[in-house]
């Protein structure tokens, strides 16, 4: 019997340019393996909204290492044929005129698969073979696009798997776009054609009243407005006819065009002013999203004052190398990601992690580990009042904030669930319209009724009908989600886990690191009769300061703040006793220092009862605990715990409040351990003694209980339970790039109380957006049997109709303005 197995991995894995299960490079590399001798089967699973390469193979035929090395032979072999670049243009006007761009590159020789967001971000695979960087970005200024920003990456697998992250500014030189933003008044020409439109429009009707004028006069006004007003619905909906589909600018077009042949030229201008004001007031709405966004590109300075050879002089950020040092000055912008060396200050990491802190930063010692947030700062944060030297840890373009601007820039291309429904509904109800605009133009045969009254219902239904508020609902909502998170600190990679968090009502949370801080912090002295605390504490200290053990230097730390800083005698002499404690010589006595098992061995004066009793009750709290002795006298009992995060129980009791039911911690901790965290901060569960695996598995428990769950964590150990849930939550993203890569949403400060403002923004989004489809989809509704039965008419449905337009706009706006406390 075949013992056949399953190997499953992350699709940016194999192929790091590719986020999206889609793209052609996975069919391609599910091709090149699928078929090999002992591969059964090659698919993209769907573990919960997570896609994973899942390959099953006979153990029997073929190792897992030749399967890993298959996989990511092909995955290099790919990303060497195929490249990948996201670039941000000027001149999309809105979510119509992006569909039709994005049908035009499609078609180009070159582009394999191409998307194309309102907010003006494009991404793009090409095959490397065919076209170059430099003849897709000509494709795009033909377009009538300006291209500002490139991003795309540059993969040298014969080396390494990591990715090097290539910035590129691109500026359309000695050229002239008549259609950037529209044409020729430049970016705001929609805008201003639309109120010259409605200007028209406002004229003709004034003069139609003015009964010794000729009616050719208002005529020629209305005319004047039908060419403003539709100039760019026309423009659209012929390129879209051209390729043999039929958009929403199309229906509009016809409606305005059979409006002027029934004579009601006043209701055909009135449809083109409202329809061009709705499309320049859309582009404004996903200008304003995106600003919000842009504005986090310009939080890193352009240039840095470099330090060499007692030198100091003002370079750009793009050329300081690793190991520069720079000099930041007080109160001024931090450009790089680095270590501090020199100096000291309190810094506003606000622009990167939302804390509304500043942090203090001093001067790291030799020995330091450069992830120690004490010593290490970010590009973009704001010095304090102190001066700084710091040593450059990443280069411009691999910085913290630019990886955040590249992930969110990414995420705009990426379209929700329910803008994919939404997407998937234009494409059928479109046709669907047009059979029944063209069925009702013949309703004069079996009704009585003239061709021309047919007609004019016909042109009232196509108004009605045209899912311009259904266009624009999604996505104006996701863009201004994904906006506003970042401003605080919090990254979401997309509409997808925009819209999940929000409906999860399970969470399950790393222990070490993530509800607590990660380190052990002395909790409890105990002193024995006679003893005081005081004299217990500079025994310990003063042992402890010889040893190097974690433990040792968090007693050392937290004893020496208690003592107020006050001098103690050093100890001498450190030894190791038995395996289970240290012994030390103090002020001419032994001091030991251990568990109980180093006394029982080491006999001599019983433990006190008193003392035997504490340590127990401390130790069902999840405490460690450790004795210390004076020759034969017992000073006392010391305890250590890697105790909770000040915010975990605030912000536990805030997720409670926002109806999460179930918080659950999975700790490979004993069960005690995790109990005593569990009772501190308010969670429901504790689930101790886990390995990885095991945690996995608890993931899938969950999900299968509850159907979605949340795995928040530090990104990194706990990669393979955040890939098996709904929505993967990392925990100091800021720090971590391996966080930054895995996670779903990536709180970028080492903050708790981050989550819940995550979790009801996502919630406030969902709602919009649930808002926004049943005001366009209900305005459809509504309007088609009412112009159907000749109930309204094209004006008022065109009122109506636009109006509707508008207030999904606006009404997404208003996630920019979403408060942090909800």
């Amino acid at each position: 019997m075949a013992a056949i197995k399953k190997w499953q991995v992350e699709i940016p894995v194999l192929l790091p340019e590719v986020k999206d299960e889609r793209d052609h490079c996975v069919e391609r590399i599910i091709a090149l393996l699928q078929g090999r001798q002992g591969i059964e089967k090659v698919h993209i699973s769907d573990t919960d909204g997570k896609h994973l390469f899942c390959v099953h193979y006979d153990a029997d035929v073929i190792s897992l290492e030749r399967i890993t090395e298959l996989a990511t032979r092909a995955g290099a072999e790919l990303t060497a044929h195929y490249g990948h670049l996201t670039i941000e243009v000027q001149g999309i006007r809105h979510v119509r005129h992006a569909r039709i761009i994005e049908d035009n590159l499609r078609r180009k020789q070159g582009i394999v698969e191409v998307s194309v967001g309102a907010s003006g971000f494009i991404s793009i695979e090409f095959d490397k073979q065919v076209s170059s960087q430099e003849q897709v970005l000509a494709l795009i200024k033909r377009q009538g696009l300006t291209p500002v920003h490139v991003e795309t990456e540059a993969v040298d697998h014969e080396h390494t798997h990591d990715h090097e992250h290539k910035h590129e500014h691109t500026h359309a030189e000695g050229e002239e776009h008549d259609h950037d933003h529209g044409g020729i008044f430049g970016k705001n020409t929609e805008l201003i054609f639309s109120l010259i439109c409605g200007a028209f429009l406002a004229v003709g009707f004034g003069l139609s009243f003015v009964t010794a004028l000729p009616a050719w006069v208002s005529l020629a006004c209305y005319i004047a407005a039908y060419f403003f007003g539709g100039y760019f619905t026309a423009k659209e909906a012929v390129e879209t006819v051209m390729k043999g589909k039929f958009e929403i600018d199309f229906l509009m077009l016809v409606a305005a065009v059979g409006a002027g042949i029934l004579g009601a030229w006043q209701e055909g201008a009135l449809l083109l002013f409202l329809f061009s004001l709705g499309h320049a007031l859309e582009h404004y709405a996903m200008n304003k999203a995106r600003k919000s966004i842009a504005a986090l590109a310009e939080l890193a300075p352009k240039t840095a004052l470099l330090k060499k050879n007692g030198e100091v002089k003002e370079v750009g950020i793009e050329q300081l190398q690793l190991n520069d040092i720079i000099v930041v000055k007080p109160n001024t912008k931090i450009p790089a990601d680095g270590m501090v060396v020199a100096g000291s200050s309190s810094v506003n990491q606000a622009p990167i992690t939302g804390e509304s802190i500043p942090v203090d930063k001093k001067a790291a010692p030799a020995d330091s580990n450069a992830n120690d947030p004490v010593h290490t700062v970010f590009a973009g944060s704001i010095n304090g009042n102190g001066s700084l030297e710091i040593k450059v840890l990443k280069l411009a373009q691999d910085s913290t904030l630019s990886r955040l601007v590249k992930l969110v820039n990414e995420a705009q291309t990426q379209k929700s669930p329910t803008q994919q429904f939404t997407d998937r509904f234009e494409k059928y109800f479109v046709p669907a319209v047009l059979i029944l605009v063209v069925l009702l133009c013949f309703a004069f045969l079996v009704l009585d009724e003239t061709f021309s009254d047919s007609f004019y219902r016909a042109m009232a239904v196509l108004v009605a009908s045209s899912p311009c508020a259904l266009a624009i609902s999604t996505p104006s909502a996701v863009l201004s989600g994904v906006g506003r998170a970042a401003r605080e600190g919090v990254l979401i990679k997309g509409g997808r886990p925009l819209e999940d968090l929000g409906t999860l009502t399970a969470l399950a949370f790393d222990k070490t690191g993530t509800l607590t801080e990660g380190k052990p912090r002395l909790t409890k002295v105990i002193p024995a009769a006679g003893v005081t605390e005081d004299t217990l504490l500079e025994a310990a200290v003063a042992v402890e300061a010889l040893s190097d053990h974690p433990l040792a230097k968090a007693i050392v730390t937290d004893g020496k703040e208690k003592l107020k800083g006050r001098p103690i005698p050093e100890a001498q002499g450190l030894e190791a006793v038995l395996g289970k404690g240290i012994k030390a010589n103090w002020q001419n006595s032994a001091i030991y220092i251990g568990n109980r098992a180093l006394f029982e061995e080491l006999g001599g004066t019983a433990l006190p009862d008193d003392l035997k009793q504490k340590m127990t009750a401390l130790e069902s709290e999840g405490n460690t605990s450790m004795l210390v002795r004076q020759d034969d006298r017992f000073l006392g009992v010391i305890t250590m715990m890697d105790t909770p995060r000040p915010e975990a129980k605030a912000a536990l009791q805030q997720l409670k409040e926002i109806g999460i039911r179930k918080m659950i911690m999975l700790s490979g901790d004993n069960q005690q351990v995790a109990d005593a965290i569990a009772q501190q901060t308010g969670l429901t569960e504790a689930w101790g003694g886990l390995l990885p695996e095991q945690k996995v598995e608890a993931i899938k428990k969950l999900r299968t209980a509850e159907g979605k769950v949340a795995m928040i964590g530090d990104g990194v150990n706990d990669a393979p339970a955040m890939a098996n849930s709904t929505v993967g939550i990392a925990m100091g993203a800021a720090g971590s790039d391996v966080a930054l890569e895995t996670a779903d949403i990536a709180l970028m400060g080492d903050r708790l109380d981050l989550l819940p403002f995550a979790i009801a923004l996502s919630r406030k989004a969902k709602g919009i957006i649930r808002q926004n489809l049943f005001i366009s989809l209900g305005m459809v509704a509504l309007l088609i049997p009412l112009t159907i039965l000749g109930i309204a008419s094209i004006g008022p449905a065109v009122i109506a109709h636009e109006g509707s337009t508008l207030v999904v706009v606006f009404n997404a706006l208003r996630l920019l303005a979403f408060k942090r406390n909800g």
